[in-house]
């Protein structure tokens, strides 16, 4: 009995200098380590929502040579969806960013509900932050805007009255797969709206759908940026965006 219990004494002790052995942590810099790398040094914009140095610019408000796709007219600073010509997108594809983007929903108000300034922004073309004119006009919670369309509402509403400028400043992850397609970990996203966090890391849980629960399909590490044509002239202006590191 001595035996067997010196045994599983010491059995537990290994078990114990293993666990400590596994759990230690190894850092390559010291804390206050003037050695390690100073950070890249970023102009940020001279007014707020201006892009900071190392953007891209996706729309300066003069002309549409960073996207492709419907018809949509530029003028006075802002691009206008062309109802029925098509959602846009950009040239270039993006994985993890930071994405800048302002929007306006027609000043005269017609239609309720979804039918009220539609549309949205699709990150690598798949995942929807919803753009509504959502300013007394209920609508269901994960499709007024600044949801992830048909997921998650947002935490609170801080539409502006419609023809008025909004922003959006998202933050994405993009979603990573391994070669056989299999999802190793899911994009998160967070949004400020208006300046007001809306959305607070949230894990997307897929591609967005209609009337039908998101699931993801194995894509590629960059695509482009989609906004959306749902019949009503939205405007938007000052869209940047900053590659991110995964």
């Amino acid at each position: 009995m001595m035996h067997k219990q010196a045994g599983i004494v010491c059995f537990l002790l290994i078990v114990f200098v293993l666990s400590g052995c596994h759990s230690t942590k190894t850092y390559q810099w010291g804390v206050h380590d003037m050695n390690r790398p100073q950070p890249p040094v970023v102009t940020p914009g001279k007014k707020n929502h201006l892009p900071p140095s190392d953007a891209i610019v996706l729309f300066d408000g003069t002309d549409l040579s960073a996207w492709q796709g419907g018809a949509w007219k530029v003028e006075n600073g802002y691009m206008e969806v062309a109802p029925d010509s098509g959602g846009i997108q950009t040239k270039q594809g993006f994985g993890s960013c930071q994405l800048h983007i302002e929007w306006a929903t027609p000043e005269v108000v017609a239609g309720q509900g979804q039918g009220r300034g539609n549309s949205g922004v699709f990150l690598m073309g798949r995942y929807e932050v919803q753009i509504l004119d959502s300013f007394d006009n209920p609508t269901y919670p994960d499709g007024q805007a600044a949801a992830i369309y048909g997921q998650n509402p947002p935490l609170v509403n801080a539409c502006r009255k419609p023809g008025q400028w909004q922003s959006y400043d998202i933050i994405f992850k993009r979603p990573v797969f391994n070669k056989k397609g299999k999802l190793i970990s899911p994009a998160t996203i967070t949004v400020l709206h208006n300046g007001v966090l809306v959305q607070n890391h949230w894990v997307i849980e897929g591609i967005t759908y209609h009337k039908k629960r998101a699931a993801y399909e194995p894509h590629a590490d960059k695509e482009p940026i989609l906004l959306q044509d749902h019949g009503n002239p939205t405007r938007f202006r000052n869209i940047w965006i900053r590659p991110l590191n995964d």
